[in-house]
């Protein structure tokens, strides 16, 4: 994997670039780093990584914690003058197509972990090296991770020129639509609430 483009991408939440990286330059779904244009390498950063949910970010799914949770991490980036890096890897790294397999499975009765199971995957199949790879090409030595997941902790804590100097919570809230997901995700995935 390397860097292969960056370009300013300026939003509503603040002035950030977005940098894309991939192992080759034909790729046409790379890994993305949308950076503060103020970052302070130099002290610990605040950092979101955020794996891609295409129903949730682009499409606003109720199913879910992902949209707001990536808009939130937008807007602590822009007012810390962060990083928040997005990963291709859908549904917890099982893709786009067996995650709406997971979601019916869902309408049927089974919570996200058990339809992810049930399916020949494991709880959560993503990777963060992609992740530890761009945090350690834009500089980063240290990180205020902003994250309920403790696997993205003890990702990172094992890169060695890394540390995990806090985590900051990241919760968006509970409704109708999100509740069992996300006490699914606490019950038995371990997320921090």
């Amino acid at each position: 994997m390397k860097r292969q483009v960056s370009a300013k991408l300026p939003i509503p939440e603040g002035p950030f670039k977005i940098i894309a990286y991939a192992t080759d330059e034909q790729e046409r779904m790379p890994d993305l780093a949308i950076v503060h244009e103020e970052i302070d390498v130099s002290q610990p950063v605040l950092v979101r990584i955020h794996s891609e949910c295409m129903t949730g970010d682009v499409f606003g799914s109720l199913r879910c914690d992902c949209g707001p949770q990536l808009d939130e991490a937008l807007r602590l980036a822009a007012k810390e003058k962060g990083v928040v890096i997005y990963l291709r890897q859908e549904g917890r790294g099982i893709g786009l197509l067996n995650k709406l397999k997971t979601y019916n499975l869902q309408s049927e009765g089974m919570d996200t972990l058990d339809a992810n199971l049930h399916l020949g995957f494991e709880g959560d199949q993503r990777q963060y090296e992609s992740a530890i790879f761009i945090l350690r090409d834009l500089g980063v030595k240290s990180v205020r991770l902003l994250t309920n997941n403790p696997l993205k902790i003890n990702a990172l804590s094992k890169a060695k020129d890394i540390k995990v100097i806090e985590r900051v919570p990241l919760f968006t809230g509970y409704h109708d639509g999100n509740r069992e997901y996300l006490e699914t995700k606490k019950n038995k995935m371990g997320h921090l609430f």
